[in-house]
């Protein structure tokens, strides 16, 4: 892979194959990954470019046409506004896999970032990518080959909302004076750093897991490295444009992309399938920034107030993002296509849920359920009633996999 005006390797551009799933990452040199003959054609994508889709018969090097970005200019009309408040467009592809089934997610969702300009301001803002409004496509699939699609799931797996912006970026000494050109910094045992110069467009390509202090990158994940999460890829890229010295300020971003793949997904969230069973989760997203404005303190705190109000807002796509494959159409259409008010009706009702419930309480047990709370009997009452639930739900969990696997081994010795 490579530029086709500087004809500069692009690192670690994103692959996918012909049903959109993505497969792997080209190299720091732009070198494509393994891929076999049934995934062609495939799709080549690197942000800032023009997605590229390649069959099997394509020559020894795949140059990418840059795509210019046209975002609105900037203007700083008094000094009131003092924070910067930026829109983003996110496409998200996550899988959660075991040896036996798996959960695919494909999701689209507008974001915003409120990042103060004044370091005295005590209104802190966001960082991170605050989710204004989504929709999400799930697809489950078992060891049959067996799926169904929903909207909705009760995992949540994804590492999306944890990468954000960063406060800054300086360039490297080596590209101070060229206008084009390409710079490599080293971490402990491969580069960490891949810096991409072309006029005043950047591209800073980060490796995280090469070096402990590639984690500055990602901020909000550094709890989960030291919990010992076995991250097996972890790699970030950004975009600025318009720069102006040696220095990229949030401002200059005009979009992100980021490929993580770990074994488990931290803290032990939840058991997906069967008791200790192993699980793995890969997440791949793109970030567009599609709107950018300087705004009073006033008008951030109603920002952050009135977000339940964005909620059922329109999903604006910017014109820089590629068109979605057709894997993943057939699976936005299937799930489009969901009768949902049939599925709740054939739901046999809970009868205890049709009276409120409610029980009248006299001053005496007022008085009594208060210095109750104070001393935190009825906290520990309901710590002991929980953990005794979860032990019985885990127990029994426990047994019917025991039976679906003693099942399926006298299956398999009849059939023998």
């Amino acid at each position: 892979m490579a530029d086709s005006v500087s004809r500069n390797p692009l690192p670690n551009a994103s692959v996918f194959d012909q049903s959109g799933k993505f497969i792997g990452v080209c190299s720091s040199r732009g070198v494509l990954p393994y891929i076999s003959a049934s995934e062609y054609p495939v799709t080549i994508r690197y942000i800032g470019y023009k997605e590229r889709n390649v069959d099997a018969m394509a020559g020894d090097t795949i140059f990418m046409q840059e795509n210019a970005l046209e975002l609105p200019e900037v203007v700083v009309e008094t000094r009131e506004k003092k924070l910067l408040h930026i829109l983003g467009y996110v496409r998200e592809y996550s899988t959660l896999s075991t040896y036996t089934d798996t959960v695919f997610l494909f999701r689209e969702k507008m974001v915003d970032f409120m990042l103060p300009t004044d370091r005295k301001m005590r209104f802190k803002g966001w960082m991170s990518p605050r989710v204004i409004t989504s929709r999400s496509y799930y697809r489950f699939t078992d060891n049959m080959g067996v799926d169904s699609v929903s909207d909705r799931c009760s995992h949540h797996f994804s590492w999306a909302d944890w990468i954000g912006l960063i406060p800054s970026a300086t360039l490297p000494e080596a590209l101070f004076n060229v206008e084009t050109g390409t710079d490599t910094v080293m971490g402990k045992y491969s580069p960490t750093e891949v810096w991409v110069k072309n006029g005043d467009r950047v591209t800073i390509d980060v490796n995280v897991l090469a070096d402990t202090t590639s984690r500055k990158w990602v901020p909000n994940l550094s709890s989960f490295f030291r919990n010992g999460l076995d991250f097996e890829q972890f790699r970030v890229r950004y975009n600025f444009d318009n720069t102006v010295g040696n220095t990229f300020l949030p401002i200059d971003v005009t979009g992100y992309s980021y490929n993580i793949e770990s074994n488990g997904r931290g803290r032990s969230m939840f058991m997906f399938n069967r008791i200790n069973e192993s699980f793995f989760v890969s997440t791949y997203g793109e970030v567009y920034i599609v709107d950018k404005e300087y705004i009073s303190l006033k008008e951030a705190k109603k920002w952050e107030r009135n977000s339940k109000e964005l909620e059922n807002i329109e999903i604006f796509e910017p014109a820089a993002a590629p068109e979605l494959q057709p894997g993943i159409l057939l699976l936005v259409d299937r799930v489009n296509n969901v009768d949902h008010d049939r599925t709740r009706l054939s739901i046999e009702p809970d009868k205890r849920l049709a009276r409120r419930g409610v029980v009248k309480m006299n001053v005496g047990q007022q008085v009594l359920q208060r210095i109750k709370g104070i001393f935190g009997i009825d906290i520990l009452r309901g710590r002991r009633k929980m953990n005794k639930q979860w032990k019985d739900f885990k127990q029994e969990w426990i047994r019917q996999n025991h039976e679906m696997i003693d099942s399926q081994a006298d299956s398999v010795a009849v059939a023998e």
